[in-house]
């Protein structure tokens, strides 16, 4: 048996290019992945601390969404200009996370990853404004969850503090980039694996452990 803890942000390219390849794995008996929250930038003040403006913060994302498309088993869940179109500034992934989370709380682990998911998918695909607690609210709808009542959870010192939780476990393990795996909490591998990579790592760490 080997645990896997994957970190990751809503808005990151990389994350949505390997969750797909990472859910091939999750009916596996001998694999158990968990989610983990990783916020790159929380707010815009971090943004332009980063990039220099929300302009330049844009157009850096955006320049990461290409190289993520290419390198994508499916580059049409990618529209990098139409979130170029958008009028609102780009987004951090600080209130996805947090809806992330209650999902994960009032619905089950699994529920944090169906969360994450969809979010990234009216992200990077449909390019509506994560960042807004009515996109998330519908995001959590769609998924039959109560939106409203993860919204009101969201703004709990409770819910707050578990997301700081993963924030501060990544910090202990040196996670500097997303996405990050963390094995059997010892093994981080920052990368974007491909399919092939991925099979040879779990199977490596499986035998490993048998």
């Amino acid at each position: 048996m080997i645990t896997i803890d994957f970190f990751h942000d809503a808005v990151c390219g990389w994350c949505y290019v390997l969750s797909p390849r990472l859910r091939r794995w999750a009916d596996h008996p001998q694999v158990q992945i968990r989610q983990r929250c990783f916020v790159l930038q929380r707010n815009e003040q971090e943004m332009i601390e980063r990039f220099g403006s929300m302009a330049l913060a844009k157009a850096e994302i955006l320049r990461h969404w290409q190289q993520c498309q290419a390198a994508a088993d499916d580059p049409a869940r990618f529209n990098t200009e139409g979130m170029r179109a958008k009028p609102f500034s780009y987004p951090s992934g600080w209130l996805a996370a947090l809806f992330a989370k209650a999902a994960e709380i009032t619905y089950g682990t699994a529920a944090h990853w169906d969360m994450f998911d969809e979010i990234q998918r009216r992200h990077l695909l449909l390019n509506e404004n994560i960042g807004s607690e009515d996109t998330l609210i519908a995001a959590a709808n769609t998924l039959g969850f109560d939106g409203k009542a993860l919204a009101a959870q969201v703004k709990t010192e409770e819910l707050r503090l578990q997301v700081e939780d993963d924030i501060a476990l990544a910090r202990r393990l040196n996670v500097r980039s997303i996405p990050t795996l963390l094995i059997n909490g010892k093994t981080l591998v920052s990368s974007t694996l491909t399919n092939e990579q991925l099979e040879q790592l779990i199977e490596q760490q499986l035998a490993e452990a048998a």
